[in-house]
């Protein structure tokens, strides 16, 4: 599947903001559990940036608090990070499922050694249920994200769209591998 991804400066920090759309070729279902943020999902086996992730607090059912850890990236340039979110998880209606995540503060996860803090601003995931096409999804997703530490905006600016573009080819992979 092709997939389009643009980027905006950010109005929340100093980076920018990026957004990638794609169509899946799979039920807006298997799009969501593949990428579903929950302790034990399957992200952590496709995603190539996700190395580990964990639920800190539930606060409720659709919101909790999360630990999310990468590998490093981009030839080793970018060291381990960790990002602790609130995420929202929703489903409308129409059958659009969403996974909505800030940046907060935790006294459950302070910084750890041997990873930079990054902060992910408002940014999120819609699978968009596609009418009359029940085995394809649209996947729309935001990422305005401070990798923290001291990388050149070059550096940051290099890596994400190849990233953004990685991470739908590795999903469509893993819904495909799902159905299999």
């Amino acid at each position: 599947s092709e997939v389009s991804v643009s980027w905006r400066p950010s109005a929340e920090f100093a980076g920018n903001v990026y957004r990638g759309e794609g169509i899946l070729p799979a039920s807006p279902q298997d799009v969501w559990e593949c990428i579903k943020p929950v302790a034990g999902g399957p992200r952590t086996k496709w995603d190539q940036n996700v190395k580990d992730f964990e639920v800190v607090e539930a606060v409720s059912d659709t919101v909790s608090v999360c630990r999310t850890t990468t590998p490093s990236a981009f030839m080793r340039i970018i060291s381990p990070r960790d990002f602790v979110d609130v995420v929202l998880m929703k489903q409308f209606e129409d059958g659009t499922m969403l996974s909505a995540a800030t940046n907060v503060e935790h006294p459950l996860c302070p910084p750890q050694p041997n990873f930079v803090r990054g902060f992910n601003y408002p940014c999120g995931c819609f699978c968009i249920p596609l009418p009359g096409e029940p085995d394809r999804t649209q996947l729309l997703s935001f990422f305005q994200t401070d990798l923290g530490g001291y990388l050149p905006q070059t550096v940051v600016d290099s890596f994400f769209p190849a990233s953004i573009a990685g991470f739908y080819s590795n999903l469509t992979k893993a819904v495909k591998a799902l159905k299999a």
